[in-house]
C-alpha cells in the first residue's frame, strides 16, 4: 500500500517538475523575443532615468504629454557633431511648442567630457549621460547618431539611423505633424527603412 502511495506521489511530483520545467521555457523564449524585438515606429518607447550634466536624474516619462525627440550620441562621433547645430537651431525654433530634445551621449568616459562638449558647441536642450550603456542597450541602437520621435503618448512615430539636417524641412515631417495633428494610433506609425534620410 505504501509503494503505491509513494509511486502516486513520485508521478505527481513528476508532473510538478515537467510542468515547472515547461513554464520557465515559455517564460525564456517569451523574453527573448522581447530582447530581439526591434525598437521602431509603431513599438512603444521604453521608459529609463538617467543623469543629466549637472547630476540630476531626468526621466524619459517626465515628458509624456510633449513630442520627445530622443537622439543617442557621443562627443567622439564626428557625424554627431556636424549634426547638433541643426538640433540646436531646431530647439530653438520650436521654443514655446510642445516639444523636446533629449540627447543622450553614450560616453565612457567622465560627465566633464559630455559637458565641456555641451559647452563648447553651445547646446541648451536636455543632455542626459548614459555612461553604462544600459539605455543604448534597451534602445538596440546599431551606432551613433540614432534618433526616435517620439509622440505625446510614448509611442514611437519614427525612428532615424545616422544624422539629419535638422534645418531642413523634409527632415521634420513626422514633428511638425504630431505637434499639429497629435499622436496617431499606434498601428498608423509605419517602420521606415529609408529613414535615414538626410
Amino acid at each position: 500500500m505504501s509503494e503505491k502511495k509513494e509511486g502516486g506521489v513520485s508521478k505527481g511530483v513528476i508532473a510538478v517538475i515537467v510542468i515547472a520545467v515547461v513554464a520557465v521555457v515559455i517564460v525564456v523564449i517569451l523574453s527573448q523575443k522581447r530582447s530581439f524585438e526591434h525598437v521602431v515606429a509603431g513599438t512603444d518607447s521604453i521608459d529609463f532615468t538617467l543623469p543629466d550634466l549637472d547630476g540630476k536624474q531626468v526621466s524619459l516619462k517626465d515628458f509624456r504629454g510633449k513630442v520627445v525627440f530622443l537622439n543617442f550620441w557621443a562627443t567622439w562621433c564626428k557625424p554627431c557633431e556636424d549634426e547638433m547645430p541643426s538640433m540646436q537651431a531646431l530647439y530653438n525654433g520650436m521654443k514655446g511648442q510642445p516639444f523636446e530634445i533629449i540627447a543622450v551621449s553614450i560616453d565612457s568616459d567622465g560627465t566633464e567630457v559630455v559637458k565641456a562638449y555641451a559647452k563648447k558647441y553651445g547646446i541648451t536642450f536636455t543632455v542626459l549621460h548614459d555612461r553604462s550603456g544600459k539605455v543604448k542597450e534597451a534602445y538596440k541602437t546599431t551606432g551613433v547618431p540614432e534618433t526616435f520621435i517620439i509622440d505625446q503618448n510614448g509611442v514611437i512615430a519614427e525612428k532615424v539611423w545616422g544624422p539629419r539636417d535638422w534645418t531642413r524641412m523634409d527632415s521634420l515631417g513626422v514633428v511638425f505633424d504630431l505637434i499639429k495633428n497629435g499622436p496617431k494610433q499606434k498601428g498608423a506609425y509605419k517602420p521606415d527603412k529609408s529613414a535615414d534620410r538626410r
